[in-house]
């Protein structure tokens, strides 16, 4: 016989709370052991040529930076310029107006130029005193600036020219030890004078060789750095993920293309390819603009949907599509989310919440193999990473129903290991502070500390026997005053 008393809902209670956050910080770290123990061994990331590898002062998690021609530790000291200190450097950051924000600047594709120079501000190699540099470190925002009418390009390159004049130490090495940033398919020519006076310098670039109506390529393999391009802060964060990646056997297309053709044989091709084989090939018509334009949920909604991400060229050799396969399962969800799930949710809907997040993240947690489709793509960091472990490169002029084949015949297995082994290395994507133990930044620091010299000179420096440098005029460094005259 029922009793009439009704049912009392058991209160949540202050004990009850407590106990919700700390199931999801026991989740958290527990989620995080597992990842680091079932990953594949650090060795399959190095081809067979590969020498030993040795611990350096900043460990790479979790492979440790190999004794490539690095060396063993980092010994570094980098000269940031101050944006008052040089007359001109403001108007590169800021625009002639002076009213470009960085914060402005840091998204989007060019956004390493902040990026890079934000980390370096605060970084333990960064040197107060010029006389102990090893580099220097010129901040510019130039193509940012241009983009929103800060500048215009006759403006960018006399400004370019007047800041260079104001650095004696820039006069002094030729320019040899002075870092800057280009981050855009236009490298340095966005300097259109950039050969004349910036031919010896460091440039930190995505863009590895020519760009598109250029003869001649600003990149120099033996002093320049390719750097990872810049991605969404968001697709870099821990935490569980509002867009969960599918199994491959749930993964409705065998490949896909997420972008604008903008008249480029590649994608127009990839495009036509993906209307004769709707079946396997997913190329919609992104909206980049009105009610119908495709948010950066739906993007990776449809990204998720492919066992292969393919990276044609664009308005130059390289994309953010590469870096983005291997990155696009980091949309974030915030531990206060988490909290206040567990504020407002009963708890036998949030302990089933939990589980679901601990079950998704830990299995089936599976990205796609990247197919770089641009015959004159540069990647960073070679000196460590083996891209033939994690990626596909195919011929431009094999894009067809060749292609499809041939992805169709490799096997899921063979799939899963190369996304594990990406999972591995795409830590070195992302522009984090150095103190993480992988990041973009720690693999640029390791790069420059291989450009560094003991001993520099240009041809309108020289030296005395009492190893005093003087200019053309005998007059000692000390003493030289700006502006100076460049090449």
């Amino acid at each position: 016989m029922r009793s009439s008393t009704p049912n009392k809902a058991t209160p949540c209670t202050r004990t009850h709370q407590i106990g919700a956050l700390v199931l999801v910080t026991t989740t958290f770290f527990l989620t995080r052991l597992f990842d680091q123990t079932l990953s594949p061994p650090c060795s399959e990331l190095y081809s067979s040529a590969s020498h030993p590898t040795s611990l350096s002062s900043i460990s790479f998690h979790p492979f440790s930076w190999p004794d490539l021609g690095y060396g063993s530790h980092l010994n570094l000291k980098i000269y940031v310029y101050d944006e008052n200190e040089v007359d001109g450097l403001k108007d590169l950051m800021y625009g002639r107006d002076g009213n470009i924000s960085p914060d402005a600047c840091i998204k989007g594709q060019w956004g390493t130029q902040v990026k890079i120079h934000k980390l370096l501000l605060k970084s333990k190699f960064r040197t107060m005193n010029k006389e102990e540099a090893d580099l220097f470190f010129v901040p510019a925002y130039a193509k940012c600036v241009r983009m929103m009418g800060g500048l215009n390009d006759k403006e960018i390159n006399q400004t370019y020219v007047k800041v260079l004049s104001q650095m004696p130490y820039f006069r002094l090495s030729g320019g040899r030890n002075h870092i800057f940033v280009f981050p855009s398919g236009a490298g340095a020519h966005l300097f259109k004078s950039w050969a004349t006076y910036m031919n010896r310098s460091i440039i930190l670039t995505p863009e590895g060789d020519r760009t598109d109506k250029r003869d001649t390529s600003a990149f120099n393999t033996w002093k320049d750095i390719i750097i990872p391009g810049n991605v969404d802060d968001g697709m870099t964060r821990g935490g569980a993920t509002l867009v969960q990646p599918l199994p491959l056997s749930r993964r409705k297309y065998l490949a896909n293309f997420l972008g604008r053709a903008q008249g480029k044989i590649g994608r127009l091709q990839l495009i036509e390819l993906a209307k004769k084989h709707p079946d396997k090939l997913e190329s919609p018509e992104l909206k980049l603009s009105g009610p119908d334009k495709l948010g950066r949920k739906e993007y990776f909604e449809h990204l998720r949907n492919a066992k292969f991400c393919l990276a044609p060229r664009g308005e130059s050799s390289w994309t953010l599509r590469f870096y983005e396969s291997f990155l696009f399962v980091g949309l974030s969800l915030s531990l206060s989310l988490y909290l206040s799930l567990s504020l407002s949710l009963s708890l036998s809907l949030f302990y089933s919440y939990v589980a679901t997040q601990s079950i998704l993240n830990n299995s089936d947690k599976q990205e796609c193999v990247p197919v770089v489709l641009s015959d004159q793509v540069e990647l960073p960091f070679q000196n460590v990473v083996d891209y033939t472990q994690i990626s596909i490169k195919w011929p431009s002029t094999r894009i067809g129903p060749q292609l499809l084949e041939y992805l169709e015949s490799i096997p899921d297995e063979e799939i899963e290991n190369m996304i594990a082994r990406g999972r591995l290395v795409r830590c070195l994507w992302a522009y984090a502070p150095e103190s993480e133990p992988c990041s973009a930044i720690n693999g640029v620091l390791w790069e420059l500390q291989r450009k560094v010299r003991h001993f520099q000179q240009s041809a309108q420096t020289f030296w005395l026997h009492n190893r005093t440098v003087v200019n053309r005029d005998l007059v000692p460094f000390s003493h030289w005053k700006p502006p100076m005259p460049l090449p």
